[in-house]
């Protein structure tokens, strides 16, 4: 793949991952509830992967190309995101104080369950699974020098960096500038935990009602 095409594809994915959404509500409220938000991007960044490896494998076109498919994975993620938006709204007020005295054993399960939601938010992400065949396709050249399989993993590769250094970015942004400033951080909890649940109905509506 030539320089241009990749530096063409960055710009657009660029410009996708800058669009907040629910990666970005779930990047926020990890910065504010807990020390590090590694293992929230960890889990979205996760979540990514097994759609490349679809996308690598083939496979996502089956699933792409199935409405019943595609309705089964857009009301799951809906219904997540709403549970998940919920939890943070019911408890704007915990921004990770007490894990500082946890025991070590309970930190790794607390960032196990972190990840875990994270991938659940990426990978429940019908959205994510048409973005990989909606863009994808408009940068791979069959007739390249590249098989179509390397082309394809080498975009989700770019795709998943950005995701890392922009969603770090904004959990760590996020953390510091409002640790010291409580009532701040609970706003934006809550507009993040809202913004879950908003992302959530407008994707149950848009999959039921149409």
């Amino acid at each position: 793949m030539n320089t241009t095409t990749l530096a063409a594809f960055l710009a657009v994915d660029l410009l996708l991952v800058f669009t907040p959404g629910a990666d970005w509500a779930y990047a926020i409220s990890a910065g504010l509830r807990d020390r590090s938000v590694v293992p929230a991007v960890a889990g979205l960044i996760a979540g990514y992967a097994g759609y490349t490896l679809l996308a690598v494998a083939g496979l996502v076109m089956i699933v792409a190309s199935s409405a019943t498919v595609l309705t089964a994975l857009t009301v799951a993620g809906a219904v997540y995101l709403i549970w998940l938006g919920w939890g943070v709204l019911s408890r704007p007020g915990a921004l990770g104080t007490s894990t500082e005295t946890m025991a070590s054993s309970s930190m790794a399960l607390s960032r196990g369950r972190i990840m875990l939601k994270g991938v659940g938010i990426s990978g429940l992400n019908p959205k994510a699974l048409l973005l990989y065949f909606s863009l994808f396709p408009q940068f791979i050249n069959p007739a390249g020098s590249w098989p179509v399989a390397a082309q394809t993993g080498l975009l989700g590769a770019l795709h998943m960096t950005v995701c890392a250094l922009v969603y770090l970015s904004v959990g760590v942004l996020a953390r510091t500038v409002l640790k010291t400033r409580p009532s701040a951080a609970r706003a934006v909890t809550r507009v993040s935990g809202a913004m879950m649940i908003v992302i959530g109905g407008f994707l149950l509506a848009e999959r039921l009602v149409g």
